[in-house]
């Protein structure tokens, strides 16, 4: 069925990485969570009426909040597809997460006035009469919302969008609590003086404020800024590393302005003895290719090694060793070059050490300096420069 839709309504939906496919796909999600969500508001809003139910009437303000949603959803797409222009040059794609951040805001208000209302009708209980009609429509809504939830979670793992994730979490918080208003009534029907539909009520309400609370926190970290993946940054310097040329790549950031704009800068160790213009025209090339090929904006910077220093490159794979076995974490060392003199020779490299590790540039060089690694005759200055990983 989903399948159908994407074939139906959204031209060349496999190309997910175009922005007018990542816009397609949020309109026709949010097309169709308006549409049925002001059905099943409709629906639920009468019979909750006629029933007596106040647990249905708050499960019909609630589809009509979610059918605000889809408009703000909707409204995020199409901000978020808008060109980059003077003021905004990495272009809007954020405000995809901006939208989810509404709609988690919107989840937890929900909770909170469902489950205020549950309060109240457990101090103040009232008679609730439910018919088969109105059993009826909390079933086809129960199916509806499932449905639901599995094209917002289809769609928003096809772009990676985390509005549309938010959204089918709004979804299945919808089933839980339609299944919940089901169930009160068919016990307040056994035993009416129990406020069953209030009970039930107030227990979906802490779930969705629970729910709510997680939603804000997931929507927050990407504006804040988060780690990228473990598989972008492997695809990534896999790519690099396949170029004949390219022996060894660091220092890599990756910046996201939304699911589909990344930025990348990274250093790519060349050999030293390559003519510079021949390794440029290779960064070059590479640069273009991910801009062709995934849509990345890469800047690569050029670091050239030494591949026929003996001494360095041994005297590097010592020092990596000794850090490794001695600092706690993942340690890693680049940029490593000797500067040799008359009476001694500077070492020269960057290190990389974990987050939540208190060590400064001093203590590493302490640290190698009581350590036995040089070979006798050698008399080693230690400069060492502490860089954090913006990776995993």
């Amino acid at each position: 069925m989903y399948e159908f839709i994407k074939k139906k309504f959204i031209r060349d939906y496999k190309n997910v990485a175009d922005k007018n496919v990542r816009l397609s796909y949020g309109l026709t999600a949010g097309v169709c969570g308006i549409l049925s969500n002001l059905l099943l508001c409709a629906l639920k809003a009468v019979f909750g009426i006629i029933s007596g139910s106040i647990s249905m009437v708050a499960d019909a303000v609630n589809n009509l909040s979610d059918a605000g949603s889809s408009v703000v959803t909707v409204f995020g797409f199409k901000m978020s597809g808008k060109s980059a222009d003077e003021k905004h040059p990495f272009g809007h794609a954020r405000y995809e997460y901006i939208t989810a951040l509404v709609v988690s805001f919107m989840v937890l208000a929900i909770g909170l006035v469902l489950g205020y209302k549950a309060v109240l009708k457990i101090i103040t209980p009232e008679k609730v009469d439910a018919g088969a009609a109105t059993f009826a429509v909390l079933g086809l809504a129960v199916i509806a919302k499932i449905w639901q939830a599995g094209l917002y979670k289809n769609f928003g793992k096809s772009i990676d969008s985390e509005a549309l994730l938010a959204s089918a979490a709004d979804s299945r918080n919808d089933v839980l609590s339609t299944v919940a208003v089901l169930l009160g009534l068919v016990l307040a029907k056994i035993w009416p003086t129990v406020p069953f539909d209030a009970i039930f009520g107030l227990a979906v309400s802490a779930l969705i404020v629970a729910s709510g609370v997680k939603l804000v926190r997931e929507t927050v970290d990407p504006l804040l800024g988060t780690l990228p993946t473990k598989e972008l940054v492997e695809k990534i310097k896999s790519k690099v590393l396949s170029y004949d040329g390219i022996l060894g790549v660091h220092d890599m950031v990756i910046h996201n302005y939304g699911p589909a704009n990344v930025y990348v800068t990274l250093h790519a160790e060349v050999d030293a003895k390559v003519d510079v213009t021949v390794s440029h025209d290779l960064v070059d090339d590479i640069e273009r290719d991910f801009m062709k090929e995934d849509g990345y904006f890469v800047v690569i910077h050029m670091d050239p090694v030494r591949c026929d220093d003996e001494e360095a490159l041994a005297l590097k794979e010592k020092i990596s060793s000794y850090l490794k076995d001695n600092v706690r974490g993942d340690v890693t060392v680049h940029d490593f070059r000797l500067v040799r003199g008359v009476t001694h020779t500077n070492v020269l490299f960057d290190v990389v050490l974990p987050y939540g590790l208190d060590m400064t540039a001093g203590d590493v060089v302490k640290l190698l300096e009581g350590s036995q690694i040089g070979e006798e005759g050698h008399n080693y200055y230690y400069i060492v420069n502490v860089d954090k990983s913006y990776v995993k």
